[in-house]
């Protein structure tokens, strides 16, 4: 029998020694870390690292810099490899390495790629387009394109149009992002917010015309303002003003950012006022019917109306990163306009004409309006990175208390053709609405090596009180007017969930997705005890598929459907009386609008894009204006409208002809359908339909040795369109703008005018049935225009904007 002595037992433990550092010599992996920085000690972040062995016997690999500019290589074994780091706007830098154990380098210096032409030098890039499965991205950093604010790249960026004070995508007002944070501001507000950001800090835009399950259901196009994070310690600020005067009022904008970094802690704080008056002329032509569809009698009114504002913008956030891999944020958004510099005068006159023509009797009608909104936003975010590289986890929490007050008096005097009074009429009306949005949410996301899982959950509650009281004088007694009078409830809560999967091989890209959205909702007017209960589940797929024939040729298919639910002022079921003979009116029953979009593109040399798209619109909400040819009343009426059908051909172009002369193309020629009932006309479903073109096209000039002096020429047509049942006439306009950089970039002035030949002025017609209805709006459009920049500080810092992620917002209209 074998024994096992002390003798034997040190033998085995030293063979046991022996082995498993004969397996650990020989199996062991080995990592290389790393820092990338410029001449000047700051990080680079998003450089390209390549990682390869010198005889290739093992596959590239690849990574990128973090926000801090390190990067890491893992699980390697022994052999001799090459690293080759690269960044737009630096030469290429390679690094050989025998790695026989783990190695951390010394930080990697990378040297600007400035190259010599003419005696200038010239480190600016030119904007490229890349289009990925689910959106295009055009990609701005360190390009010419950098020196201007955002706003005049936006009016660059293929597919988006920026004009009349509008944002659009795809003749549709899109929802604007800053990196993937949602931005809750009207249109106008967001353009005075980007005119005042640098695009210095700018490294893509993101336009998603058909945005993927990860994005709230509502609503159409995404535009993602991509800016580079905060990487250097420091401060450094900008202020912005401009001025623009039309034929009746100057306007004026003006504001400040800052930012400010320690090692943790990232702050930014921005502010803007834009006081200004408006006037505008419309002028209205109206043929009421008697019962046998004869003309009763003829109203032409003529509108002068004049509003004045100062809306006060404050955004700020602050980052606090508690450790590399946990992080918190808290930003705020706020709008202020305070009642003292929110007012509306309206004067109008209207003669009434009988059925042959002749002048009946007058009536002019005197409106004063005074309101006030504060909106005021919070939200706390959390993102927790876990150990596999990309993968993480994030929290966010949100309140709005959104609180609007108005009051307005009317006057109106009834008069013969001779001037005498026949009578005069008099109300007053106070409304208020208070609106206050809870939200959470979760998101995950997973990545691998050529996939992407995501996916998240968000719950919402809508609380809103809406009052309107009227007020009538009977001998100059004042009384509420208790049948005009009432306090609308509304409740809204919404449930969403999503889930979302990505791949990539050589030559296709897939993504796909689904979101799911159930939602419960309470309306309760108290005078009418009208109470609507609803419930809805909704279902929002999503598909995108990408082919890259060749490197100048890429298809692509999408498909998805999206949510528009109504406007919370549309839901009121009150008569908001404008004058004695026109009202505004909800209704607490429409329904939300589904849409399902179809696209098929071509791209060409990432330059020259083809879409054919098509677009079913199911129960659209319009706010339609009807004529009661019985009681001869205008009625606003927000209504769900029966169907929406488009569909039709666009092509955009980015291209660069000279050194000095690049010209941005977007044109679209469409085919519009809706049918909507004639509530007043027995209603009845009627159908309009027409081809519209649209179309844009802008030059940008380089002038000077320097390239400091730009020139910006840009021309607009659009053909008739149809908007629910309103046919809008022929539009077109030709704008100018020149833009001198001064002091290497630090400032810079620009002057214009916008609408040179003062030919955007609308013409909307009714015409169907028993309605029949001619509006004619003329405003400022004629603009001469004066701005300038300034950034102080260091500025070349990074911009830590964030701003709030809830969709509910957008509906405090």
């Amino acid at each position: 029998m074998f024994v096992y002595t002390k003798e034997f037992m040190r033998l085995k433990l030293i063979l046991v020694l022996f082995l498993l550092g004969f397996f650990f010599g020989f199996s062991q992996e080995f990592y290389i870390k790393g820092d990338i920085k410029d001449v000047n000690n700051q990080p680079i972040a998003f450089a390209n690292i390549i990682l390869k062995t010198q005889d290739g016997s093992q596959p590239t690999i690849g990574t990128t810099s973090d926000d801090l500019g390190a990067f890491s290589f893992m699980d390697l074994s022994p052999d001799n490899y090459t690293i080759e780091i690269s960044f737009l706007g630096f030469k290429t830098k390679r690094i050989e390495l025998d790695i026989q154990s783990s190695v951390t380098l010394e930080p990697i210096i990378l040297i600007e790629d400035a190259q010599q032409l003419e005696g200038v030098t010239v480190i600016a890039k030119r904007p490229t387009i890349k289009r990925l499965v689910d959106r295009l991205v055009f990609n701005v950093e360190n390009s010419t394109l950098s020196n201007n604010n955002v706003l005049d790249v936006l009016k660059n960026t293929p597919g988006v149009f920026v004009n009349d004070g509008k944002i659009t995508v795809k003749q549709s007002i899109p929802t604007i992002y800053i990196n993937d944070r949602r931005v809750y501001l009207s249109i106008e507000e967001i353009q005075q917010l980007l005119e005042g950001t640098t695009a210095t800090n700018l490294k893509s835009v993101e336009v998603i015309t058909n945005p993927p399950a990860k994005y709230e259901a509502e609503g159409g196009a995404v535009i993602n303002i991509v800016m580079r994070k905060n990487l250097i310690t420091g401060y450094n600020g900008s202020v912005f003003g401009n001025y623009k005067q039309g034929s009746e009022f100057p306007k004026y904008a003006y504001g400040t950012s800052h930012y400010f970094k320690t090692k943790k802690i990232s702050t930014y704080l921005n502010f803007s006022d834009s006081p200004k008056r408006e006037f505008r002329n419309n002028k209205e032509n109206i043929n009421f019917f008697a019962s046998d569809e004869t003309l009763a009698t003829s109203w032409q009114t003529d509108y002068r109306r004049t509003r004045r504002t100062s809306n006060k913008n404050i955004n700020a956030n602050i980052d606090y990163d508690i450790d590399d891999r946990n992080s918190l944020g808290l930003a705020t958004t706020m709008l202020i306009a305070p009642r003292k510099s929110t007012k509306t005068f309206v004067n109008s006159d209207t003669e009434v004409f009988d059925r042959d023509k002749v002048l009946d009797s007058t009536f002019i009608t005197d409106n004063r309006l005074v309101d006030e909104t504060f909106n005021l936003a919070f939200t706390l975010d959390y993102v927790h990175k876990l150990k596999k590289e990309g993968e993480k986890l994030s929290v966010s929490a949100h309140h709005t208390n959104y609180d609007f007050s108005s009051f307005q008096n009317v006057d109106t005097d009834y008069v013969f053709p001779d001037n005498t009074l026949i009578r005069n009429n008099r109300f007053q009306t106070f409304s208020s609405q208070v609106i206050k949005l809870n939200t959470g949410q979760i998101d995950y996301v997973l990545p691998g090596s050529s996939w992407q899982f995501e996916t998240g959950a968000k719950v919402s509650g809508i609380n809103s009180e809406s009052i309107l009281t009227q007020y009538i004088f009977d001998n100059g007694e004042r009384a509420i007017d208790e049948d005009n009078s009432d306090t609308f409830l509304y409740d809204e809560t919404n449930y969403a969930a999503y889930i979302s999967y990505s791949k990539d091989w050589e030559d296709w890209s897939l993504k796909t997705g689904l979101r799911a959205e159930y939602t419960t909702i309470n309306g309760n007017s108290v005078a009418t005890g009208q109470n609507n209960d609803t419930d809805y589940l909704k279902l929002f797929p999503s598909l995108y598929l990408l082919n890259k024939i060749d490197e100048n040729h890429q298809i692509y298919l999408n498909y998805n459907k999206r949510i528009y639910r109504p406007r919370y002022s549309q839901l009121n079921p009150f008569k908001y009386f404008l004058n004695d003979n026109a009202y505004v009116t909800g209704d607490p029953n429409l329904k939300p609008q589904i849409d399902d979009v179809f696209t098929l593109g071509y791209t060409f040399k990432n330059a020259y894009t083809f879409e054919l798209y098509y677009r079913y619109e199911n129960d659209p909400t319009l706010e339609i204006v009807f004529q009661d040819n019985d009681e001869n009343i205008l009625k606003y009426s927000g209504t769900n409208i029966d169907r929406s059908i488009s569909y039709g051909l666009d092509f955009t172009t980015f291209s660069q002809l000279t050194d000095r002369w690049s010209f941005y193309v977007l044109s679209s020629l469409f085919f519009y359908e809706n049918q909507f009932y004639a509530l007043e006309s027995g209603n009845q479903l009627f159908t309009n339909e027409k081809w519209t073109f649209y179309g844009n096209v802008v030059n940008y000039f380089s002038l000077l040795k320097d390239r400091s002096l730009n020139l910006e020429l840009s021309y607009l047509y659009i053909s008739q369109i149809y908007d629910g049942p309103k046919e809008l006439s022929a539009i077109s306009g030709l704008n100018f703008n020149l833009r001198k950089s001064l002091w290497n970039n630090r400032a810079s002035v620009n002057i214009g005018v916008q609408d040179v030949f003062n030919g955007q002025f609308v013409t909307s017609t009714t015409q169907y049935l028993n309605q029949d209805m001619i509006y004619r709006s003329r405003k400022e459009n004629r603009l001469f225009t004066f701005g300038f920049n300034y950034k102080f500080g260091n500025y070349k810092l990074k911009s830590t904007k964030r701003v709030i992620d809830l969709e509910e917002r957008e509906r405090l209209d």
